[in-house]
């Protein structure tokens, strides 16, 4: 019997990509399988995507005639999911399947293998690149498999599908196999261990390992609700406070190869801060004069036969 309680459906995929560089690589392939409240399946969906060039500021370059440009998918990355450049030439790019994509995950969770940590940041990455304001982080909860699996024996996907399923991968880093995969791990994985939470909600509460503020964990929570900087000279301090003693630094960070959901939470703490300070100055505004303010300007300025104020001769 299913131990997984479901409110909604859960949608489980896998992305076959040219890298593992969030920032600057593209998906290539993504399989999506969606399960239903009341446990039944839909047919695995795999769509190929032809990867496309970005610029330095992290969106799709384009062509003289506003085509985007196709992207080579490095050898290492084709020896692992067997997807090569001529394969993709005439599928869409992820600009075009965007729309599909969020009307497929639209009002559903999410879960994968990894997928905290790969998956979904650099899924969110291509939909901000395709100019898509859908933030997975407010739409979904994230399941991962891989962490429940590492919390009780830490090992990859195959190992994982043997140990519960006592199945051999066929097909691994095909997306569709892994994604039918993780399905599949997961679901035993509900059956084997009595410790597992069967609401979304707090499986996936327990198979986040730290709070991040962002998606690929370069910004993460302390324990007072703060979003820190977790890399670097600054890392473990308030962004916040770093921003108002070094605003340069903010400067650096806009300007370098960060994903786009990391910086858009960048902009967002110093646009907060830009708020504080104008309704700080309003108010300082608004307040009355003090004594010490009313006598500088006594002896600044004089008074004419009418009483009003005029500065005096120098």
């Amino acid at each position: 019997m299913m131990k997984l309680q479901l409110e909604r459906p859960l949608v489980f995929f896998d992305l076959e990509t040219t890298g593992v560089n969030i920032a600057t690589d593209r998906i290539v392939e993504i399989s999506l399988l969606k399960m239903l409240p009341s446990g039944e399946c839909e047919p695995c969906r795999t769509l190929r995507v032809k990867p496309t060039r970005l610029t330095p500021d992290g969106y799709p370059e384009h062509d003289k005639n506003g085509q985007e440009i196709q992207m080579h998918i490095p050898e290492g990355a084709s020896a692992v999911h067997h997807i090569y450049d001529e394969d993709l030439v005439n599928e869409p790019t992820f600009g075009e399947l965007a729309p599909q994509v969020i009307d497929y995950l639209r009002g559903c969770d999410l879960a994968g293998y990894n997928s905290n940590h790969f998956d979904v940041p650099l899924l969110q990455e291509e939909l901000l690149r395709a100019g898509m304001d859908y933030d997975l982080r407010e739409e979904s909860k994230f399941i991962d498999a891989f962490v429940i699996f590492q919390k009780h024996t830490p090992r990859n996907l195959t190992a994982a599908y043997m140990h519960y399923c006592g199945k051999n991968l066929e097909d691994a880093h095909s997306a569709d196999a892994d994604t039918m995969a993780t399905y599949e791990v997961l679901m035993a994985q509900m059956q084997q261990h009595a410790d597992l939470p069967a609401s979304v909600e707090a499986l996936a509460q327990y198979t986040t390992q730290q709070p991040m503020a962002d998606l690929a964990g370069r910004v993460v929570m302390d324990e007072q609700g703060r979003q820190v900087i977790n890399f670097g000279k600054y890392k473990g301090q308030p962004i916040a406070q770093v921003f108002a003693t070094d605003p340069g630094y903010y400067s650096w960070l806009m300007n370098s190869d960060f994903p786009l959901y990391t910086k858009r939470v960048f902009r967002q703490v110093m646009d907060d801060i830009k708020s504080q300070r104008r309704e700080q100055r309003r108010q300082e505004q608004h307040q009355p004069a003090t004594d010490d303010q009313l006598e500088l300007l006594r002896q600044r300025f004089g008074k004419n036969e009418q009483g009003t104020l005029f500065p005096k001769k120098l």
